[in-house]
């Protein structure tokens, strides 16, 4: 089991997401919490530098996380418009 961290910041902007979008956050987090932060089975996944990753929500939306603490800890550091994502 992980520890997902989602600071208040990020809390807000899940909260501005259309409705299919949440849910699929969700999910994500469900299964970042399950399986860590390998995340496969989600649309357009990818590693990216180091430790950090991203999916796509839809093809608008995007989340991108980092495993802060090998095997334990994952914070969500931006859940957002494809356009503003930050890799």
């Amino acid at each position: 089991m992980f520890e997902v961290i989602v600071k208040k910041k990020i809390r807000k902007c899940v909260d501005s997401l259309p409705s299919p979008e949440k849910r699929r956050f969700g999910l994500l987090m469900e299964s970042l919490r399950a399986r860590g932060p390998v995340q496969g089975t989600f649309p357009n996944y990818s590693r990216l530098s180091g430790n950090k990753h991203h999916c796509h929500l839809s093809p608008r939306w995007v989340a991108c996380w980092e495993e802060t603490k090998k095997g334990v800890k994952i914070e969500v550091y931006y859940v957002g418009n494809r356009g503003n994502a930050p890799y």
